[in-house]
């Protein structure tokens, strides 16, 4: 499947300004690039390996990056079932202090099912089902997520190299096979609440999340993200 870039324009937002980006596939699905203190590589005139590019050698930050899928009840409803909303906006304000990076936005609903599957699946969670057993009773992928249209996105902006804002090493491992340099990965574990605990615990224990061991609720939400040393 094939992508391409579409339009751009400013975006202010309570955490600062971004330009947002859309591109959109063969399909007509939009998916969303926020960025800050990056610049659109013109595509014509230059290669990956352009003065635009980041990379480890360059005098130039490696960009905070944050591949985010879509979630319409985290995001925009506040939903206290996940913690993607928390993740979100903790992703846009570390961008503005880092002054470089860029946040993926993914089109790809309840971890790739759909909306209307995922609250199916949130129906069997009310009946004590996890969220893979949920999907799984379904008939559905526990991840039917893909990030094929992230090198596209990425080489936008002259991308090559990313601190990734992440828990999930298959975003990483899916980014390194690509030929994007992941010289860090950014652990978050933001937005824990009575009513997701168990959810990220799933996730931690059946999903392969890098989630601590102690999911201590945080009940201010603070929207601070732990750094690796």
């Amino acid at each position: 499947m094939s992508y391409q870039f579409i339009t751009s324009a400013k975006l202010p937002t309570r955490h600062g300004e971004f330009d947002i980006h859309i591109f959109e596939n063969d399909e007509g699905q939009e998916h969303v690039m926020l960025t800050a203190g990056l610049s659109a590589v013109d595509q014509e005139t230059s290669s990956t390996t352009a003065q635009h590019s980041i990379n480890t050698d360059s005098v130039s930050p490696v960009p905070l990056v944050r591949i985010h899928s879509e979630c319409l009840t985290g995001d925009a409803f506040s939903s206290l079932k996940c913690d993607c909303g928390p993740q979100l906006n903790s992703a846009m304000q570390a961008i503005q202090e880092a002054g470089c990076g860029a946040i993926l936005y993914l089109r790809q609903e309840g971890r790739g099912i759909g909306l209307t599957n995922k609250i199916r699946a949130y129906a069997l969670q009310d009946q004590g089902h996890d969220t893979l057993d949920a999907n799984l009773m379904l008939g559905l992928p526990a991840d039917a997520r893909i990030y094929d249209m992230c090198g596209p996105m990425l080489a936008h902006i002259g991308v090559d190299a990313v601190r990734l804002i992440t828990n999930n090493p298959n975003k990483v491992a899916y980014l390194t096979k690509h030929g994007i340099d992941v010289v860090e990965r950014v652990p978050m574990l933001v937005g824990v609440n009575d009513m997701n605990a168990e959810y990220l615990a799933t996730k931690r224990d059946r999903m392969g999340h890098l989630l601590d061991q102690d999911l201590s609720l945080d009940k201010d939400f603070n929207t601070a993200i732990h750094l690796n040393k």
